[in-house]
């Protein structure tokens, strides 16, 4: 079993590791090459318009889309989270996305660089622990199809003490931000679990690799 992890631009190495220290069997995914035989993919954090003309002039996007269509399992992060997502605001008019999870996602939504934070979040399917999230440029969630799964949302001491305040979602009253998201074989959070020592979502992605493979 082979995890991917997308390596034009953004926070590769820390992925990498992360799954590395699971025992798990890496590959660096930088052409359409080296698609064949994975067992699942991240598109990790970085700049979501720079790695959307990077998959492009690597000949990857298409390639991609495709197996991301057959039901590749996929785990994106921040910039890996509004590639995946069906519908970008605020981005470039030109960028393409390959909408594996109905999401509606605006890029930057908690704020600039000066503005990320961090804080923890209890995410379903984790145990009691919280897990610390760190926020960088990070997405906001405006809206989530009936298909999909909120595992975790920005709790109220989150929420007053960003830079930038978000209101919750209005098509879920009573509910905030979500930030953690699953849609059958796609997994994606708005921060960067790949910058912690905890690797409780990273070993969720690989469980959710095995299911597709039974």
């Amino acid at each position: 079993m082979t995890i991917g992890v997308l390596a034009l631009q953004g926070d590769v190495r820390e992925h990498a590791a992360a799954f590395g220290a699971l025992g798990e069997s890496v590959r660096l995914v930088v052409g359409p090459e080296d698609l064949a035989g994975l067992s699942g993919l991240v598109l990790p954090g970085g700049e979501s318009t720079t790695l959307s003309l990077l998959l492009e002039s690597s000949g990857l996007f298409d390639p991609l889309g495709e197996v991301l269509g057959n039901g590749l399992p996929a785990f994106g992060t921040c910039a890996g989270m509004i590639l995946l997502a069906g519908t970008v605001l605020d981005g470039r008019v030109d960028q393409r996305r390959f909408g594996v999870i109905d999401l509606t996602i605006r890029r930057n939504g908690y704020g600039r660089q000066a503005a990320s934070f961090e804080c923890d979040v209890e995410v379903s399917g984790l145990g009691a622990d919280p897990l610390h999230a760190v926020f960088i440029r990070a997405p906001v969630v405006e809206g989530c199809g009936p298909g999909v799964e909120v595992l975790a949302t920005l709790p109220d001491a989150c929420e007053r003490g960003s830079p930038v305040h978000v209101e919750p979602l209005t098509d879920r009253p009573g509910h905030h931000r979500p930030v953690v998201c699953r849609q059958g074989p796609v997994l994606v959070a708005a921060f960067h679990p790949e910058l912690t020592g905890d690797r409780r979502l990273h070993q969720m992605f690989v469980e959710m690799t095995k299911e597709e493979r039974r």
